[in-house]
């Protein structure tokens, strides 16, 4: 198992498409565990495997932010898909690991509910609210080329890009990677 690189924006690699898994193999299982881990050591709520440069249609969500009990397993969603939103919006701050030390305040649907496969190979759905809603369509999102810089307003982007340059130049994101392995 590794801590994979996060792929951060502007990284054209962030909007290329993503494919569907074939089937769960050996490969898949591999790229799910190191997903799994370098979520845990960036302190990530989910991360999709296009921000560790897989075209992979594949997100993983940490296990209690889906609702599962303390301990549980992150939640493996592979071609997954959201079958339903609820009409009730929440807004809130919103980070994301592939625009590090960014929150901007995003408007969700407060319940959803998405159909994917396991790694097991078999379909499930499930539904969520609040946290766990709102993880599922950002990690969506990541899987369409859609990114938290394109929810905000034309002056909110150019401040992110802005320090997010900023931040690279001073090699922040260095830091962050050998505290997350360290």
């Amino acid at each position: 198992m590794a801590i994979l690189p996060i792929v951060k924006y502007p990284d054209p690699r962030l909007r290329q498409p993503t494919v569907p898994v074939a089937r769960v193999d050996d490969e898949i299982r591999a790229l799910v565990r190191d997903m799994i881990d370098t979520m845990y050591a960036s302190n990530g709520a989910g991360l999709a495997a296009i921000q560790v440069g897989s075209d992979q249609r594949i997100f993983v969500i940490e296990g209690q932010v889906a609702g599962l009990p303390e301990g549980a397993p992150a939640l493996v969603c592979i071609n997954p898909e959201i079958v339903w939103l609820g009409a009730e919006l929440d807004g809130g701050d919103e980070g994301c690991l592939s625009f590090p030390g960014i929150f901007v305040p995003v408007k969700r649907a407060l319940r959803a509910r998405l159909r994917a496969m396991g790694l097991d190979g078999q379909l499930y759905e499930v539904e969520g609210e609040g946290l766990f809603a709102r993880a599922i369509q950002h990690e969506q999102d990541h899987l369409t080329g859609r990114l938290l810089i394109d929810m905000v307003g034309a002056l909110k982007r150019e401040m992110i890009k802005r320090k997010l340059k900023r931040a690279a130049e001073r090699g922040d994101d260095e830091d962050e990677v050998a505290e997350a392995e360290g």
